[in-house]
């Protein structure tokens, strides 16, 4: 057996919705030790989801502390550092002192949505542009609320101060010696002012939402020289920072073109790989998932914004203990849920309905409503995947990972549902892995530590059945808006 510590290592950090985690690999993509720190999440009235900047940033350093100090020899070996965070997530800080004049805006908030309803007679154009559609999920329009909202904000901007952008941008800026101001492409891509196809700041857009790009940091590519963190005495080499979805998607190795990839936690998201032409597509996000040496990667992208956040909005009001140990037998076992007409967080792709109401259609018993909404998460993904199909070709095999995905039941619906074989890695999360991938060079071996387990269809007609009733009341309550 090869000595571990004769081998390169990567050092991970992974900023997610729930924690912050860092994770040191091999070059193999296999982890030799991890730490995580919890992170809290506030959510209020009008749509306000956020996250303390001192406290995230706090986290992710204990949690760097506490794996330089168990990583013991590996982490001397590490060559190069990593960080995936969450795409769409926004802050504001002080170019000057580095304090955060804002709270993290997550990706989940919704508090601008006015201003993008104002908008919405320039949504062709937005699409054209960024590739996504006008939504109060992507930057723009809390960065703008942040300036007419936060004196603080208002005031840095108006003494050149004032630093804005991505989430991913203040962490470079918080982790690094260097203090560089810089963005990569998946996390500029999320705000909806950068051109996809010119890969910069887009100044029709910047007009549109009424910001500046001095205030926006330099776009880099994913591939790039970060700065250094420094951890366990040592100053390790940035080389790259990504997306946590755009990551997940290259935790097996390359790309497949006929597979169609979900990933399924806080939010649910499906991908197909377009290679590196862009492809414009009703209802569908364009996004870009990797820039290396001016070559892009391109995916076209199914987005729902209520996955696991949605089991977590019904837990507040059914409280529920032990909910995911009870989950499988629940799946195995209830055969008629009621339909739950899914908008938690803002309906998404394809439908695109900011204010869309959620609700039961039918009654049930608190359990039969928690199946309602993991198959309500089944069904938005079935959607995308066939909207994907007016496109691209059907997907050969489709492959699933995130918490979610961890639940038989879930997978074996979407076999169902789909037709389409699903895979489920044995390690199902999948951002960390991914990133280790990229970070060493995209290998072209890349074996999984151990084989994952198929789900074939099996009789669909059921699930099909609650599908056809579920979309059609969507549609019906969509319509009558």
């Amino acid at each position: 057996m090869v000595d571990q510590l004769s081998k390169k290592t990567f050092l991970i950090i992974d900023q997610g919705g729930h924690a912050s985690r860092a994770v040191v690999m091999d070059e193999s993509g296999r982890p030799l030790a991890g730490a995580e720190r919890a992170l809290e999440t506030s959510r209020t009235e009008g749509g306000f989801v956020e996250h303390d900047p001192r406290e995230l940033v706090r986290s992710l350093r204990e949690a760097l502390a506490e794996i330089a100090q168990k990583s013991g020899g590996s982490f001397e070996k590490i060559k190069a550092a990593g960080l995936a965070t969450q795409r769409s997530s926004i802050v504001c800080w002080d170019k000057h002192t580095g304090e955060a004049l804002s709270p993290v805006i997550s990706w989940q908030d919704t508090r601008a949505r006015e201003r993008i309803i104002q908008l919405a007679h320039r949504a062709g154009e937005v699409h054209e542009r960024t590739g996504l559609f006008l939504s109060a999920h992507y930057g723009a329009s809390k960065l703008a609320w942040c300036v007419d909202n936060i004196p603080e904000v208002k005031k840095a901007l108006d003494a050149h101060r004032l630093c804005f952008g991505p989430m991913s941008s203040f962490l470079v800026w918080q982790l690094t010696a260097e203090k560089l101001f810089v963005s990569d492409p998946v996390s500029a891509s999320r705000t909806l002012l950068w051109n996809l196809h010119r890969k910069e700041w887009d100044s029709q857009l910047l007009e549109m939402f009424n910001l500046t790009s001095s205030a926006l940091p330099v776009c880099v590519p994913t591939v790039h020289d970060f700065g250094n963190i420094k951890a366990g005495g040592r100053q390790i080499p940035l080389a790259l920072v990504t997306g946590d979805q755009s990551a997940a998607m290259y935790a097996y190795g390359k790309l497949q073109p006929e597979t169609a990839y979900m990933n399924i936690g806080t939010g649910a998201f499906v991908s197909r790989s377009l290679g590196q032409e862009p492809l414009l597509a009703s209802g569908l996000l364009t996004s870009v998932i990797h820039q290396q040496d001016d070559v892009s990667e391109y995916v076209l992208e199914g987005t729902i914004n209520g996955a696991g956040s949605a089991v977590q909005w019904l837990r507040t009001i059914h409280s529920t203990e032990d909910l995911w140990e009870q989950m499988p037998g629940w799946l195995r076992t209830v055969e008629d849920p009621p339909l739950f007409l899914n908008g938690i967080s803002g309906l998404g792709a394809p439908f695109w309905v900011p204010d869309f109401v959620s609700g039961f259609v039918g009654n049930g018993q608190p359990h039969e409503k928690f199946v309602a909404v993991v198959e309500s998460v089944i069904f938005l993904l079935h959607r995308n995947v066939v909207e994907m199909g007016f496109s691209l070709r059907g997907p050969e095999r489709i492959q699933v990972t995130g918490g979610l995905a961890a639940q038989d039941g879930i997978c074996q619906r979407i076999a169902d549902l789909t037709r389409v074989p699903v895979y489920r890695p044995a390690q199902a999360e999948a951002t960390v892995r991914g990133t280790c991938y990229l970070l060493a060079g995209r290998p072209d071996h890349w074996p999984e530590p151990a084989p994952g387990q198929w789900f074939e269809p099996g009789d669909g007609t059921p699930i099909t059945q609650r599908y056809s009733r579920w979309l059609e009341e969507m549609e019906k309550r969509i319509n009558s808006k």
